[in-house]
């Protein structure tokens, strides 16, 4: 920083003292203002909703009109029901028609296309609210989009934003009005079996019985008594009926244990859950979806014990049958009007259209009926806002991330993504006893994991482990003892065969044994079996992990090469290492009931490179099935036995391999469950820190660049360079002329700011008095609305005082810093620094 001479730090501090003077003689003259305060009275702000929900237009109060006399006529037929849930209350405390609550709506999330992930998603998102009192009808029903905003809502909210969704989605989808059990209403599920356990038995396929053939062999025949056979059978089938009748009693007794206590409310619970009827999206049969779950039932369920109605968004339909059994003898064919009394006449009853033959020669009457039908009533236009769902919302699901169900000696723990840093998205732990004390085994599920990994089971001191392709080695699943980790171990891995160059697909592996399992080898290899020996007491060095185990056989399996002979064709080589010996098996011709085999004698310098190996004839033996092929020259079986050396030797470096692959897995296994880290999208800018940090460094890298430019771009000696002419060179004289004539403007713009705050402060004040005066004349004659105007304007006069009181007094402050400012920039401002 340059030095500032004395004389002009002297004229420098004079010219500040006599701006401070003059901004303090620009003074603001306060009034004092009466402002009558009203009592505070709560009032629920419904700005934030549009008209829809604060008015209803013609067409609703005509619906309106029609559903109060539907509810006279249905309370004058049915003296003993409850009412009909027809027209509650909004947010906005408006009456609405149930119907225009739900607005069909298709989220654009692939898993919200099938009813499963609606369901799952309603049941997760949307904290559960009960019904108060339980045995009424609840007095408002909110929009989706508020309940989706507040994440709260009863079971009506509930199936309102599911069969919205559903509808969306193109099922034929109905909000039921109706009663269930206390643990349907309660959403307890402590007495059910987790979904997840309920796994669908595999059905076998019977294997189609061949036809015996004209010359095939008969079996031989069966001896023994048939009475005995007979009495036999009797025997089992009893005792398979005496262990089913025991078992059944078991269940029966356990079931009876569990039962739950008595309701008094029972049968008069009130709880609403959504209907999809069988017809579309391939649905076969109608069914019933608990929202508050996300579960499907069959309508023969007892825990649904009656229906009061049912409405979608085209049409409202009373139930007239008898609900004294339940749902389950119930018909939901809503085209009988014997069983369901409709709103609407001329509404969509979600039928599905039957094409007809003769259709065409009854136009004239078909056309006579739509004229008819077109002078019903029709429903109005949802009233709600559009149904939104960001993907941060859609990922987060649960309101605090996580959710935790408890089942029947199960607990379900789910969380959303990226919330846990192992990636953990859901959690079953299933228990040996209701208590949940006593664990039995844990299953967990994992999403967006870097090293694939998608389930992981642990189940009686065994862990199963699933990985989804693209992985660097393509393992698939992993099965390994917890407690014995380590390499050389019981273990299983299944891979990708064929995202694999060698086509392996299975490697079993213990102390003694390892089996690898190959598909669509080039070499028509597809199985090794390797028989291990105990290592020998010998201390290995200390940078090795130990010695290799010795290997004892070598069994190798090829499938048929149809190119070669059967005879020449390799179906099995034994490589026995312990015995200095080869066995190979052929492939059998399809005449033949056994197979061509050959045994090698392996020379005792079989392994030394470069040497000769020596031959003898009895070195090697064979078995020759067909009897008139000429025997294979002693050359022939040379070139054999010394492709098998190397092939055995290629063999044992496979079987190396395979062992240091193992170690290797193990050994990015224990790093990466170490890491847990988590595979981020880099479209995805909120949780990928390394694009965020980048864009940060962009921005702050461009906001520099900008005001580096408007600095180079102010010019403030302009305006002063071009009275003078912009002359190339300044003089002395010249330069300090535009110094002084800088800082004066400088310091007359200061001024006449203040001036300018301080004329529209007085103007302020005086729009206010003249307010005041005329409120204490009209006081008396004033009508509310005046009085609220007057009180309104008062405070925002008053806040606008306030504020222009505050920037006259910062004004005041800052003005001789920056008068002191530009006098510093001036001083170094190349052009003038040469004469200061």
């Amino acid at each position: 920083m340059d030095i500032i001479p004395e004389d002009g730090l002297e004229e420098t501090q004079e010219e500040v003292k006599d701006l401070e003077e003059k901004l303090n003689g620009i003074q603001l003259e306060t009034i004092s203002v009466t402002v009558i305060k009203q009592p505070a009275i709560d009032k629920p702000d419904f700005s934030e909703y549009p008209e829809s929900y604060k008015e209803n237009t013609n067409k609703e109060k005509l619906i309106l009109a029609y559903a109060e006399n539907f509810r006279r006529q249905y309370v004058h037929l049915f003296r003993d029901r409850k009412p009909l849930f027809l027209n509650p209350l909004n947010e906005c405390g408006i009456e609405k028609f149930v119907c225009t609550t739900l607005r069909p709506t298709l989220l654009p999330f692939k898993e919200l296309y099938h009813w499963l992930g609606c369901a799952e998603f309603v049941s997760d998102y949307i904290t559960m609210d009960q019904l108060d009192p339980p045995a009424e009808l609840p007095l408002q029903l909110h929009s989706p989009s508020t309940i989706l905003e507040r994440q709260l809502g009863n079971c009506f909210d509930f199936s309102n934003i599911l069969c919205s969704l559903l509808l969306g989605a193109g099922y034929d989808a109905y909000v039921v009005s109706g009663y269930a059990t206390k643990e349907v209403c309660l959403s307890d599920e402590s007495r059910d079996i987790c979904p997840l356990l309920n796994t669908k038995p595999e059905v076998k396929k019977e294997e189609d019985k061949k036809a015996a053939g004209k010359y095939s062999v008969k079996p031989p025949r069966d001896l023994r008594s048939k009475f005995i056979i007979k009495m036999e059978a009797r025997r089992k089938k009893e005792e398979e009926d005496q262990k089913d009748k025991e078992r059944m009693e078991e269940e029966a007794r356990v079931a009876e244990l569990e039962k739950p206590p008595p309701d008094l409310l029972y049968g008069l619970r009130i709880h609403s859950w959504v209907l999809i009827r069988g017809g579309k999206r391939e649905v076969p049969e109608d069914f019933f979806i608990e929202p508050f779950t996300g579960r499907s039932y069959s309508p023969q369920n007892q825990s649904f014990l009656g229906i009061e109605s049912i409405w979608n968004h085209n049409n409202y339909w009373a139930n007239m049958q008898d609900c004294s059994n339940g749902c389950k003898d119930m018909s939901f064919d809503l085209n009988d009007t014997t069983k369901w009394e409709y709103m609407l006449v001329g509404a969509d009853r979600s039928t599905l259209d039957i094409p007809n033959v003769e259709e065409e020669l009854y136009d004239l009457e078909d056309d006579e009926k739509d004229n008819e039908d077109d002078k019903h009533l029709d429903m109005p236009a949802p009233w709600v806002r559009p149904i939104n769902v960001t993907e941060k919302q859609n990922e987060t699901r649960c309101p605090s991330g996580k959710k935790t169900i408890l089942y029947k000696k199960a607990k379900l723990e789910k969380y959303s993504n990226y919330l846990m840093k192992d990636g953990l998205v859901k959690r079953l732990s299933v228990y040996e006893n209701n208590e949940l004390t006593t664990l039995k085994k844990v299953q967990e599920w994992f999403g967006n994991r870097e090293d694939k990994l998608t389930m992981r089971l642990h189940e009686s001191g065994v862990v199963t482990e699933d990985f989804v392709e693209g992985r660097q080695r393509s393992l698939k699943q992993h099965v390994y003892k917890a407690n014995f980790p380590g390499s050389e171990t019981d273990r299983t891995m299944t891979f990708y065969d064929n995202a694999r160059v060698d086509g392996l697909s299975k490697r079993d592996e213990s102390a003694i044994e390892m089996t690898e399992h190959f598909i669509n080898r080039d070499d028509f290899l597809y199985y090794r079996h390797v028989l291990f020996d105990k290592r020998q007491k010998k201390v290995a060095p200390a940078t090795a992990e130990g010695l290799p185990r010795p290997i004892l056989k070598i069994t190798e399996k090829f499938h048929r090469n149809k190119e070669l002979p059967a005879n020449d064709d390799i179906a099995e080589q034994m490589f026995i290492l312990s015995e200095d010996k080869v066995q190979i098996t052929y492939h059998r011709e399809n005449a033949n009931i056994s197979a061509s085999t050959r045994d090698f004698f392996k020379p005792p310098n079989a392994e030394e490179k470069g040497g000769n190996l020596q031959w003898a004839p009895d070195m090697t033996s064979t078995f020759q099935v067909n009897q008139h092929k000429l025997p294979t020259k002693n050359l022939t079986v040379y070139e054999d036995l010394i492709r098998l050396i190397q092939v055995e030797q290629s063999s044992i470096q496979a079987v190396r391999n395979s062992e240091e692959e193992v170690r290797e897995i193990l050994a990015d296994r224990q790093k990466e469950e170490i890491a847990s880290e988590l595979a981020i999208s880099v479209y995805d800018t909120e949780r990928n820190e390394k694009a965020k940090k980048h864009r940060k460094e962009l921005e702050r890298l461009a906001m520099e660049e900008k005001l580096r430019r408007q600095e180079m771009e102010m010019d403030y000696l302009a305006p002063f360079l071009a009275q003078i002419g912009n002359p190339e060179k300044i003089s002395r004289n010249q330069a300090f002329k535009l110094k002084e004539d800088c800082l004066s403007d400088l310091k007359q713009r200061l001024i006449d700011k203040a001036n300018l705050i301080q004329l529209r402060f007085e103007r302020e004040t005086s729009e206010l008095h003249k307010k005041q005066l005329e409120y204490q004349q009209k006081q008396v004659v004033m009508t509310k609305e005046d009085e609220e105007q007057y009180f309104n304007y008062c405070s925002e006069a008053m806040f606008r005082i306030h504020i222009l009181e505050l920037r006259l007094n910062r004004h005041k402050q800052m003005a001789p810093h920056k008068y002191m400012q530009l006098e510093q920039k001036l001083r170094q401002d190349p052009r003038l620094s040469v004469y200061f």
